[in-house]
């Protein structure tokens, strides 16, 4: 299974190679000019997902160290 790194990139690659007028083929699925707006909302998707993972593990609190304090 890809990470969503990797499907990020992808979508990327494949927003870039649509606005250049090439098609794109996932899979099965080959996406055209025509299909732009598929792709970019894909790309949202998982840079969602990348934004998501990076904020995994961070709680938004700092910590405070009074050990010095006399």
């Amino acid at each position: 299974m890809a990470t969503a790194r990797e499907m990020l990139d992808l979508y990327t690659t494949a927003e870039a190679n649509v606005l250049k007028g090439q098609r794109v083929r996932f899979g099965d699925r080959e996406l055209t000019r025509a299909n732009l707006e598929e792709i970019r909302a894909g790309r949202r998707e998982w840079q969602a997902r990348v934004d998501a993972e990076a904020r995994r593990g961070r709680s938004g609190w700092a910590v405070a160290d009074f050990g010095g304090m006399t």
